[in-house]
């Protein structure tokens, strides 16, 4: 099925075109059609299934840009995803007339997003607690709104956010469309459905395994007090542009960022204690690739939507298997395969073979990369540049040189080789 074949504004249409894109994923397929209908929906799909144009496309469709107050309210777990998705929409909206979109969450200042509000918003896109902070103000009029949408539902219950979500709700009209997306269906999300959805239509993708065997699993066993040492031999051995690396604790990541930087890596960190401005500048230098590495925890990579990271890492191997899938979902976007990798101690081992059994996973067991290794794979990286110069240079000014002086040409290659791998 593709975008044209939707009974969707042309507009819409055109700025999915203009992103690239044609044929609908599971989700969309499923939901687009049933949220066009006017239904509520229960979606259970993983991240990167596609799901924000699941709700996006019916919202947009039935915006009537006339009225400026809040038609549609998406709420989100974190900052990042809710710029994400704000964007996302943005750019859904990009041929459409004076469609505006705000995401409003904490860490920014207050006094832009009531300015931006004041002067009349059709989709806000938000965090629990800010949303709550500006209708308590009374800069935020939800009486209009027309859809609702709770994305990552679990993620906002594990973060305590049901009062929130509950009371936000309650600022709603009883006769609202209703849109819930969550990866996991827990008995706590079922109540919220119950309490606030009328006649929910269930839909359950499970593509993230059907994107599973583009990404090429292995596993290094490591003791913990080696762990740093080993990955960052697995860097060094492993040639990849972008890497996203987990760890389960914030102390863990800052812990694992301090080694890298010591190492000459080109890393940074993100995670939930930092502001949004911090966290907004190391993902800009991730997505422009100032930098190569960065370390991450669950939390604050919620929302992490860069297609072209090559390789996960799972530094500590997560307790939760379902943490498992949404943080290699990270790698394989788009379409394109990638890698993740997994530094298991002995402790860890268990929880790996869980992951493994529960969702039918190829996970390959590898050695870590020796000293030695290492050295004669950096070698060989530079010779294979030397080669492309010969095939494809004339140096015959450079071979006068070496022939006119009086040093033994071998030797000199291997000074030069000694120079570029040790500078």
């Amino acid at each position: 099925m593709n975008f044209n074949d939707l009974k969707i504004n042309d507009d819409i249409k055109s700025a999915v075109g203009k992103m690239g894109f044609e044929k609908l994923t599971p989700i969309q397929k499923k939901a687009i059609p049933e949220a066009l209908a006017g239904k509520d929906i229960i979606g259970q799909a993983q991240t990167g299934s596609g799901k924000t144009f699941a709700f996006a496309i019916p919202i947009l469709n039935k915006i009537f840009t006339p009225d400026k107050s809040p038609q549609a309210i998406i709420l989100c777990p974190t900052r990042e995803l809710c710029i994400q998705v704000a964007e996302e929409f943005k750019k859904l909206s990009w041929d459409m007339d004076k469609v505006k979109i705000l995401a409003v969450y904490g860490g920014q200042a207050i006094g832009r997003q009531i300015r931006v509000l004041n002067k009349g918003v059709h989709v806000v896109v938000g965090t629990p607690g800010r949303v709550i902070d500006h209708i308590e103000r009374g800069t935020l009029d939800l009486i209009g709104v027309e859809t609702v949408v709770l994305d990552e539902a679990d993620e906002m219950l594990d973060m305590g956010f049901r009062d929130d979500i509950e009371l936000i709700l309650r600022h709603t009209p009883k006769q609202r469309q209703t849109l819930l997306f969550s990866a996991t269906m827990r008995d706590e999300i079922k109540k919220i459905t119950k309490l606030y959805q009328n006649n929910p239509k269930f839909i359950k993708i499970s593509d993230s395994r059907k994107t599973i065997p583009k990404i090429k699993q292995f596993s290094f066993k490591s003791d913990d007090r080696d762990k740093i040492d080993d990955l960052c031999k697995i860097i060094e051995y492993y040639d990849f542009n972008l890497w996203l690396i987990f760890c389960n604790t914030r102390r863990r990541v800052d812990f694992v960022y301090r080694n890298l930087k010591r190492n000459g890596f080109k890393v940074d960190s993100i995670h939930g204690d930092m502001t949004q401005k911090v966290r907004d500048k190391v993902m800009n230098k991730f997505r422009n690739g100032n930098i190569s590495i960065l370390v991450a925890s669950d939390i604050a990579a919620r929302g992490i939507d860069v297609t072209e990271i090559d390789v996960v890492v799972n530094y500590d191997i997560p307790q939760n298997p379902e943490d498992y899938i949404h943080r290699i979902g990270r790698t394989a976007r788009a379409g394109e395969s990638g890698y993740a990798f997994n530094i298991v101690a002995p402790y860890e081992s268990h929880d790996l073979v869980k992951i493994r059994k529960k969702f039918n996973l190829n996970i390959k067991s590898k050695k870590v990369p020796s000293r030695d290794e290492i050295e004669r794979i950096k070698n060989k990286e530079v010779l294979d540049d030397v080669r492309v110069l010969i095939e494809n240079n004339d140096l015959e000014n450079y071979v006068n040189v070496i022939t006119s002086s009086k040093m033994d040409a071998t030797e000199i290659a291997a000074a030069l080789l000694k120079m570029i791998r040790e500078k």
